[in-house]
């Protein structure tokens, strides 16, 4: 098989379970980190022509990530194009295991635990209420139906704008700082938030700051998120 793949956390996802399928990846594609593939731009700007030129057997895109004029130009170019959709956990795991049998690979053991880790979840003891931030100028949070919204629910923790009729708002900070939630969830990406640049917008607000690699990315981070965002949660919230 030859694999582009469009979308980060899917390439480290087809790296780790189908060694040598991967031909190209975007810019964005941070891991694995010796992943060495011709770059194909970004995920909204995707270099079709280079695209094209590598000859894949598979184009791997995600419906959220990737404009759907550029994955029908490359139909159009005759490539095969696998979209996937995610909104929740579950939804990952079913298409996590798609991808990698779509790229010729068996069910990976990391895909195992990643599910033996969120089904050993117990029941959070108390929930609290965040707001999270995914970019400032102009801020813009989580809103209705996504991933992340879904991973912190499960983590016992509800996100204010969840039933907003955007999936990602774009809120004034007096508004945020208004809702005065039990915690801001302030993740590294897509804008890197840091102790720096982020806690400061919301004084005598308990500010959780997280790798929004394991907070939005569906791959083996997920094996990983639990454990790492519920103890930088339970730091936050003492």
């Amino acid at each position: 098989m030859r694999v582009v793949s469009l979308v980060p956390s899917l390439t480290e996802a087809i790296a780790r379970s189908a060694p040598g399928a991967l031909v190209g990846a975007t810019d964005w594609c941070t891991h694995p980190a010796d992943l060495d593939v011709t770059r194909v731009g970004g995920t909204k700007n995707p270099k079709l022509d280079r695209i094209t030129a590598l000859a894949p057997d598979l184009v791997i895109a995600n419906e959220e990530e990737n404009r759907e004029p550029d994955l029908a130009a490359l139909r159009a170019a005759g490539l095969e194009v696998l979209v996937t959709e995610v909104r929740d956990v579950p939804q990952a795991f079913r298409e996590l295991d798609r991808v990698v049998g779509a790229c010729g690979a068996v069910r990976p053991r990391w895909l195992d635990r990643a599910e033996e880790a969120w089904s050993a979840l117990e029941p959070p003891s108390r929930r609290a209420t965040a707001v999270v931030p995914i970019w400032r100028r102009p801020w813009m949070v989580l809103g209705r139906d996504t991933f992340a919204g879904d991973v912190l629910s499960r983590l016992g923790v509800d996100h204010v704008y969840a039933t907003h009729a955007d999936r990602y708002p774009r809120v004034p900070l007096d508004e945020l700082r208004a809702a005065a939630p039990d915690v801001v969830v302030l993740p590294d990406e897509p804008y890197r938030f840091t102790p720096d640049d982020g806690p400061e917008a919301f004084p005598g607000l308990p500010c959780a700051l997280v790798s929004g690699r394991h907070l939005t990315w569906y791959g083996p981070s997920l094996a990983e998120a639990p454990r790492a965002l519920g103890e930088a949660l339970r730091a936050a919230l003492r």
